[in-house]
């Protein structure tokens, strides 16, 4: 079976795990190819609760018809469906021959309850996040 460790270790929702976290964890993940022009989630819709993280290949991410970034090998997206069952945020459509490892929210869950200790680590990490956010709002006003 494969790992996806150095994968995983790019992502900063699990960038704090420690090397036997991320190997457990990436066992909840799995493979899958995507055609150019293929929208693996389309904004406003409820389109399935998988977490991406391309591996190979290009994505365009728009909000509102309107393109507002470019994603590659390493970029992920899906994060929100991991925890919530809100509808997508914005579509996110293959450019290229899209490579991505994907895990579905309920994997996810499974996931955390078996392993507290490593959604301590994520806890902090989402609280950092917003604090951040919560931040960068303030000193724009």
């Amino acid at each position: 079976m494969a790992t996806f460790e150095n994968d995983l270790q790019r992502v900063g929702l699990f960038s704090d795990l420690s090397q036997r976290q991320l190997k457990k964890l990436s066992h909840s993940f799995r493979e899958r190819s995507f055609k150019p022009g293929t929208s693996m989630i389309t904004e406003g819709k409820m389109s399935g609760c998988d977490f991406f993280i391309i591996t190979e290949g290009a994505a365009s991410v728009s909000v509102n018809g309107k393109e507002v970034e470019q994603l590659g090998p390493g970029d992920h997206f899906g994060e929100l469906a991991l925890i919530t069952e809100q509808v997508r945020t914005a579509t996110v459509t293959a450019t290229t021959r899209l490579d991505c490892l994907l895990m579905a929210s309920w994997d996810f869950r499974k996931f955390i309850k078996a392993n507290p200790d490593t959604a301590w680590k994520l806890l902090q990490h989402l609280t950092q996040v917003l604090l951040e956010a919560q931040n960068t709002s303030q000193s724009n006003r």
